[in-house]
């Protein structure tokens, strides 16, 4: 079976909030026998480089110190790690651009920053935007978790798009040797909802017994984005992988998705897979 990734980028910044992303990275990073790509995003336009040159050096000398910290964390980690500093007035396009120039398939980054006035759901700005607008899949990871080592969950509707989440979760629990629940939500909890939603799993189920995986499934009813996580949880999970929606060229997972509400909520890593 093909490897789940085969180029892996970490998006960090290097603050308290960043610790999760980078032990994630660095553990999968390991597990999968693969050097490690960063990318540490400096916010900056030619105006302020014009008219505060002095400071502009400053942060360039705080990013190199940091850079150099993450370094050695991961050579200590046993990783092999080359991080490229990028500036520019949008944080979450060097990213996203870093991502392109690598051809990375999987983007692993913080949950948020500091944590605004708003909202249990909510999450950092510039992650918002590297996942609505990374070329590839994006591993959202907030400070306290660790590698998945108990089981996986893959949340799917009735979309096409679907069986891309499907079959990178496949090939996830293959390489980790981990159990799959597939996990379908209805909004009510009426018989023709529920019906669908069962037919939906056995689908996506047969898929991963074609694999040559044992799967379970598993229908809740109410909002998604709640079931999702509660899902996880009463499965054992301890990573959910849900796809990135778009809608004419507008990504859902941006402003108010069930994808971005996931990720507010859950203590565990996300994996939002690019459709």
């Amino acid at each position: 079976m093909k490897p789940a990734f085969e180029r892996i980028l970490l998006a960090t910044e290097h603050t308290e909030f960043d610790v999760g992303a980078e032990r994630v990275a660095f553990a999968l990073s390991k597990h999968c026998g693969l050097p490690l790509d960063g990318v540490f995003p400096m916010r900056s336009n030619p105006e302020y480089e014009i008219e505060a040159p002095q400071l502009v050096v400053k942060a360039e000398r705080e990013a190199a110190a940091k850079i150099a910290q993450i370094c050695a964390a991961a050579e200590s980690q046993g990783v092999e790690l080359n991080v490229s500093a990028r500036r520019g007035e949008m944080r979450y396009r060097e990213v996203v651009e870093e991502a392109t120039r690598l051809h990375s398939d999987i983007i692993v980054v913080r949950r948020r920053g500091k944590r605004g006035f708003l909202a249990q759901l909510m999450i950092g700005e510039m992650v918002s935007k590297i996942v609505g607008h990374a070329p590839c899949s994006v591993l959202t990871v907030p400070r306290a978790a660790q590698m998945w080592q108990r089981g996986i969950l893959v949340a799917v509707d009735g979309a096409p798009s679907a069986a891309n989440s499907v079959k990178l979760a496949i090939q996830i629990a293959a390489t980790c040797g981990l159990p799959l629940t597939v996990l379908s939500v209805a909004a009510l909890d009426f018989a023709p909802q529920r019906a669908e939603a069962e037919s939906i799993v056995a689908h996506h189920l047969a898929t991963i017994q074609a694999a040559g995986l044992q799967g379970s499934g598993m229908v809740r009813t109410g909002k998604a984005f709640e079931q999702i996580v509660q899902g996880a949880q009463a499965a054992g999970a301890d990573l959910i992988v849900v796809g990135r929606q778009s809608d004419g060229g507008i990504v859902k997972a941006m402003l108010g998705g069930t994808a971005q509400k996931v990720i507010g909520l859950a203590e565990m890593p996300v994996l939002v897979v690019r459709n």
